[in-house]
């Protein structure tokens, strides 16, 4: 499915007109590419989390591209099936405002509720107070602000200007500890994240995204008050699903080698905002499908059984490929390789490799393929980290790198991770080096 902007792109492209910084290939894994970037980011998909069955829509996509490129399926229906607990806001989207300033007040754009935000009915507005510079600064003020009772109250915490460890320490106190306030606003002026929740907090917390000129219209008011409601669907047992397709070796079909990617995401915020996820990680289940397509159309079937796995629940916390190694469809001891893909849609300064440092072997043989093809601008290595569905494998025991691209957009877990900004100008060179090192996994 091509969106309107996709054919936009094309046809700029076509009398000359660059959209993106760098020249950009436009050969068939780029146009696939843009087409499934196109698709998973889409406002249809609702964010590929647990709103509106958004995970279970680009589960059926994916199992769809899967049956297209002639993958085998272990399953029968290429799912494999689990369940957790999730913190969902399905319809009302949560709302937040400050002394009536309703115009600065955007959900996505200025404010983010706590993924794990409890209901609270619309009441009557309740005062803040600040926690700020000032008060950390003066012993005084910290010793009234410690006396206080919040049970009817917001702390708005800011650590903005603050440099000196030990008052940051103070902030991080706070968070964790605010004096049973009725509820917390985190103060942000860079930018805004959101994340994923399995559980449900005892009280409403709100970041906020705010510049010095609204910042100083607040702190001096001479009242400060909070407007909040949010609806939060607690849902105790989400049934999900890893997508799974294989190729068969022609010569040693009991050894495996794993290519993944997640494809879950955010979601929605209520009914007003979602979370696109363009290049986290619709861009790597892009790479994905694009290396499936390739396998099945090549002229000899590799040697080793190849194996494509679609994972869920990795924003939730690597939830999906952690079920697998403990469920796995084959034994985890035949698997000779993982290569999880990540966050691919830039790489103009090349690429991360996460274990490189540990299986050093394959991490030099990637960097010898790319100086001998000039594929992307630099391979840098990176120790153990459980920021993707490696993890799970590589605490197995088995060798596993995840990679993902450098530069370009700083878009991130937030609403402008769209599938329109992002340029995929890597893509194709990152696709020839995946698949040159696939090579050499297989002899």
């Amino acid at each position: 499915m091509y969106s309107k902007i996709y054919f936009v792109f094309i046809f700029l492209s076509l009398i000359g007109f660059s959209v993106f910084p760098q020249e950009i290939k436009k050969g068939e894994v780029y146009i696939y590419a843009r087409q499934v970037v196109d698709t998973l980011a889409s406002e249809s998909m609702h964010g590929r989390g647990y709103v509106n069955a958004g995970d279970s829509i680009a589960a059926n996509y994916i199992k769809t591209e899967f049956k297209k490129a002639g993958l085998s399926s272990f399953s029968g229906d290429y799912y494999q099936k689990f369940e957790f607990p999730i913190n969902t806001f399905q319809n009302e989207t949560p709302s937040f405002s400050i002394n009536h300033l309703n115009e600065q007040w955007k959900a996505g754009q200025n404010y983010l509720v706590s993924a794990g935000c409890p209901s609270i009915i619309k009441q009557k507005e309740l005062e803040a107070v600040w926690f700020d510079s000032a008060t950390v600064s003066s012993l005084e003020l910290m010793k009234k602000f410690t006396k206080k009772k919040f049970e009817r109250k917001w702390i708005i915490i800011d650590s903005h200007g603050i440099t000196d460890k030990d008052k940051l320490k103070l902030f991080d106190f706070m968070k964790a500890n605010p004096y049973n306030a009725f509820g917390i606003v985190f103060v942000n002026d860079k930018k805004l994240t959101w994340t994923c929740s399995q559980k449900v907090s005892k009280f409403p917390s709100v970041e906020l995204l705010i510049n010095d000129s609204l910042r100083n219209r607040i702190v001096k008011s001479k009242k400060i008050n909070i407007a909040f409601e949010s609806k939060n669907k607690f849902i105790p047992k989400h049934i999900s699903q890893n997508v799974i397709g294989y190729i068969q070796g022609s010569i040693y079909p009991d050894s495996f080698i794993i290519y993944s990617a997640h494809y879950d995401h955010l979601g929605q915020m209520g009914k007003d905002v979602y979370f696109p996820g363009a290049n986290d990680n619709a861009s790597g289940c892009a790479m994905l499908l694009n290396l499936a397509n390739y396998y099945t159309k090549l002229k000899y079937k590799p040697k080793c059984s190849i194996v494509f796995i679609a994972f869920c629940g990795e924003e939730v916390g690597l939830l999906g490929s952690k079920y697998f190694t403990e469920h796995p469809v084959f034994p985890l001891k035949n698997i000779k390789f993982v290569f999880n893909m990540d966050i691919m849609g830039t790489g103009e300064e090349g690429i991360t490799v996460v274990n490189g440092s540990v299986f050093k072997t394959e991490f030099d043989m990637m960097k010898e393929i790319n100086s001998q093809n000039n594929y992307i601008k630099d391979i840098k290595m990176r120790g153990k980290a459980a920021n993707s569905d490696h993890y799970a494998f590589s605490e197995k025991g088995i060798k596993s790198f995840f990679i993902y691209t450098m530069g370009g957009i700083k878009a991130y877990h937030d609403i402008y991770d769209r599938s329109e900004t992002l340029p995929l100008n890597e893509f194709e060179n990152l696709f020839n080096l995946i698949t040159k090192f696939g090579d050499y996994l297989q002899n």
